[in-house]
């Protein structure tokens, strides 16, 4: 698209950056909107929404026919719009899963959730770059724009927001996934203040969104700077760095199903509290330390792998991280971790400007260690989290 576009470096940044501004900026209403008109309506209009929008991609003029200014103004728009209509999508996930799984059971799946990330894109890396070499980039976006709205008509058709409108779901199933559930009951002082303001004011979800950005630091080192480092630092060649990143994000899928697994069992077994914790303290700790392995070992192979490492481990975290705001949130899970996202994905910004200073200023080993030091945050800052403190229930 840069070739083609005649776009610089410079300038696919700013439209890169479109699309986590919108994603960020819209989490929190995202999840107030899931509360209010459940996610299975929320996920066909996402569905659908995607689709329209990389149809639009195919419609962006070419260089000669418009201005420049004209073509990355569209393209600017456009990414903004797509980072917004995807931005509902996890706290819808939780939302449903909160009403499908039983208490203390969340992880799991929101580990799975996580996992089908790392596959969608380790997925999209290999088939995009295919149907452009066969193609060209907006055939291949037209032919991938069906898929989003298939998947939602699937899901609106068969799942429900509740297991007790699903026709294939019986009284026992039902019993098994409301035991341990509070009801919500009439309150005779009714709730303080609009559910927007009371998920704002709360300490338990302040708390775990400042642990879960700080998660979300180490993320985006990876995310954004794995394969970069791996080449530019560490010396690998582009082949295999590119092998290696793809190992990472399969480790990664991996870490969270293993995280939501484990994080399940503890909670059954140590109740909910210590169980979402010390998942996430394990996964933080030691991913805190291999990133100073990371940036700090001279032999580039062993750092290398250190840095998949981290990443299994922090994507541990993900599905106790979802789980904990889900107990928090109960009922009104989708604005808990609509709010807990947002600062999570803010964080891609902030670690896109601190580590390239960072990096240019003192070094990349001291660059790399900046993120040690948020995943100790993390770590610290979950301590303070109670998950058996719900906010109100009305």
């Amino acid at each position: 698209m840069m070739a083609d576009l005649k776009i610089s470096e410079l300038q696919w940044g700013w439209v890169m950056a479109a699309f986590p501004l919108g994603y960020a900026l819209f989490q929190f209403p995202g999840g107030l909107w899931v509360g209010r008109v459940g996610p299975r309506r929320v996920l066909l209009v996402i569905g659908a929404a995607w689709s329209g929008l990389m149809l639009l991609g195919c419609l962006i003029p070419s260089t000669g026919s418009v201005s420049l200014n004209v073509i990355l103004g569209s393209l600017i728009v456009l990414q903004f719009l797509v980072g917004m209509a995807h931005a509902p999508v996890f706290p819808a996930i939780a939302a449903g899963i909160e009403r499908w799984f039983p208490v203390g059971q969340w992880a799991l799946p929101n580990g799975f959730s996580s996992a089908g990330l790392t596959v969608g894109l380790a997925a999209t890396a290999a088939l995009l770059p295919w149907l452009i070499s066969l193609f060209e980039w907006r055939l291949a976006f037209a032919m991938l724009a069906p898929a989003g709205l298939v998947s939602a008509l699937l899901c609106y058709w068969y799942m429900s927001d509740s297991p007790a409108l699903h026709p294939a779901v019986n009284p026992a199933e039902r019993a098994l996934i409301d035991h341990g559930r509070e009801p919500a009951s009439p309150s005779t002082v009714g709730p303080r203040g609009p559910l927007w303001l009371r998920v704002l004011k709360d300490r338990n979800v302040l708390l775990i969104t400042l642990s879960y950005s700080c998660m979300n630091f180490v993320f985006y080192v990876v995310f954004s700077w794995g394969y970069y480092y791996l080449v530019k630092v560490r010396g690998f060649a582009a082949q295999d760095a590119g092998f290696l990143t793809s190992l990472q994000w399969l480790g990664a899928g991996v870490g969270a199903i293993v995280g939501g697994l484990v994080c399940d069992r503890l909670c059954r077994r140590i109740g909910t509290r210590w169980g979402y914790r010390s998942t996430i303290v394990v996964g933080m700790l030691g991913s805190s330390a291999l990133l100073l392995g990371v940036a700090y070992h001279p032999n580039a192979l062993i750092a290398a792998v250190m840095l998949g490492l981290c990443f299994f481990l922090n994507q541990s975290t993900e599905g106790p991280f979802w789980a904990m705001c889900t107990a928090i949130g109960g009922r009104h899970a989708g604005a808990c971790t609509g709010l807990m996202n947002t600062g999570a994905n803010l964080m891609g910004f902030i670690n896109a400007l601190l580590l390239a200073a960072l990096a240019q200023r003192v070094g990349w080993p001291t660059a790399i260690a900046f993120g040690a030091a948020f995943a100790l945050a993390g770590a610290v800052l979950i301590v303070f989290v109670r998950a058996d403190e719900a906010i109100d229930q009305i």
